[in-house]
């Protein structure tokens, strides 16, 4: 049977079931602003404030092992993917007060939930970190990444919804939309602010990435070129060349998000495709 999770964490059953509920209903909860104040709104930021605090406490209960009275990690493709959608749910969060968006805070709602769900069943391996100093540090810059080129991702969604806004054609009285007769600003900020955002979330995580990809270079003994390192080199030059175009010869809209687009896949492929191989199909563990 392919799918043949690994014996979930007992202590995280209940904060993930927490985080579940808490985020199907902000999914579900119609709110609407009024008048400028969201009221109907405070029971969806009350659900995600609660689903994100309990997802955090699901998510150090699934990865922080103590054996022998030492500290280790347990990390898989499931807690990767939860780690991720934590993230960016709080960058969602601290934004969305000016942007709004119901209909992307739900589907950000929904995946998160799965994602929860899916970091319980599959929680992964425990993964050694002895003589591996830096370890913790490279597995923290590589989540890092994954959570910034997620925000990233969101606002490149964001931005292209905010520019159809702003190019929709006059309706049939001839009056245009109303967010081009907000003088260019679209989903409550200037439409160069969402596009500066979306960059500066790539630049974020290609340090990130860079680091993560160097640490990993210089303390793995040997250096091993399997699917996750091909993968993640390959991801970090897509992302160089994105911001060399977008430097050198100021790629932007569709051209600058499909290779956003493109790197992001190929992160996605680096851990969580391979790690999901491996426990999944395979049902290999890996000290990786």
């Amino acid at each position: 049977m392919i799918l043949s999770p690994a014996l979930p964490s007992q202590p995280a059953l209940w904060p993930s079931v927490l985080a579940i509920l808490a985020y199907f209903f902000a999914a579900a909860w119609p709110g609407r602003p009024q008048g400028g104040l969201v009221r109907r709104e405070r029971p969806i930021w009350a659900a995600l404030l609660v689903g994100w605090l309990a997802q955090a406490v699901a998510i150090v209960l699934d990865t922080v092992i103590i054996q022998d009275g030492a500290m280790g990690a347990r990390f898989g493709f499931g807690s990767a993917l939860s780690i991720t959608s934590w993230l960016v749910v709080a960058v969602y969060a601290f934004e969305s007060r000016r942007l709004g968006l119901p209909g992307v805070r739900r589907v950000l709602a929904v995946l998160a939930a799965l994602t929860v769900a899916l970091g319980w069943l599959f929680p992964g391996q425990v993964q050694s970190v002895q003589g591996a100093t830096w370890a913790p540090l490279h597995w923290l810059l590589g989540f890092a990444s994954y959570g910034l080129f997620g925000a990233a991702l969101l606002h490149a969604v964001l931005w292209r919804h905010a520019e159809q806004q702003l190019r929709a054609p006059p309706s049939a009285s001839g009056t245009l939309p109303l967010r081009a007769r907000q003088g260019g600003q679209a989903l409550g900020m200037p439409l160069l602010r969402l596009e500066a955002l979306t960059l500066q979330f790539v630049w974020a995580g290609f340090v990130m990435l860079s680091l993560t990809l160097l640490l990993g270079f210089w303390f793995t003994t040997p250096w091993r070129w399997d699917h996750k390192s091909v993968f993640s080199v390959l991801s970090w030059v897509v992302f160089a060349t994105l911001l060399v175009g977008r430097v050198r010869f100021g790629w932007r809209g569709r051209l600058a998000i499909r290779w956003l687009v493109a790197g992001s896949a190929l992160l996605l492929l680096a851990y969580v495709g391979s790690r999901f191989v491996l426990e999944v199909i395979l049902h290999r563990g890996s000290t990786t």
